[in-house]
């Protein structure tokens, strides 16, 4: 029949559409996984930071109990230097800190930019599904349209021959 020869017109297009959706879709999945292992990695140099923090108030704590005790000026000295060794380690955590950090947050933006890329894909594949349903209804009006010009001729051929038979 006619209906069999008419084929959408965008079917090709609607393919890859649908492909890239997919495409854009794992690409997010992968954005995602990347944002969650810089997070536990920016989770792991925090926790390292706070046990170096902790170490260096301890120690602070127990400098003062030796400055109160009257201890020697040699240990105190001992104290104070390992106080500083202690708060260079703090500041080098805090600064692996603040760069995991910024990894994070690059990480975020290129999961918001994967999402967004991803809803713009959906929307052209739900466009085309939309025009997919009109062409679909259009077709079925236009076969129709041409049955019933088939039938009517069919009808009138039939009408002549039958006026003609009685006429003889």
């Amino acid at each position: 029949m006619e209906s069999d020869k008419i084929r959408y017109p965008l079917e090709q297009v609607a393919l890859i559409k649908a492909r890239r959706l997919e495409e854009s879709e794992k690409i997010l999945q992968e954005k995602k996984l990347a944002l969650v292992k810089e997070e536990e990695k920016l989770d792991l140099l925090e926790k390292e930071k706070e046990k170096v923090k902790h170490h260096k108030e301890t120690k602070l704590e127990q400098l003062r109990n030796e400055l109160d005790s009257e201890s020697t000026t040699l240990k105190i000295q001992q104290m104070k230097q390992y106080l500083k060794v202690v708060d260079e380690q703090l500041k080098q955590k805090e600064a692996k800190v603040k760069e995991q950090q910024k990894k994070v947050d690059a990480a975020l933006a290129a999961v918001e930019v994967a999402r967004k890329d991803m809803i713009q894909k959906q929307h052209d594949v739900e466009k085309i599904k939309i025009h997919r349903k009109e062409w679909d209804k259009e077709k079925k009006d236009y076969l129709e349209h041409l049955d019933a010009i088939e039938t009517d001729e069919l009808g009138t051929t039939s009408h002549i021959r039958h006026k003609k038979e009685k006429n003889r």
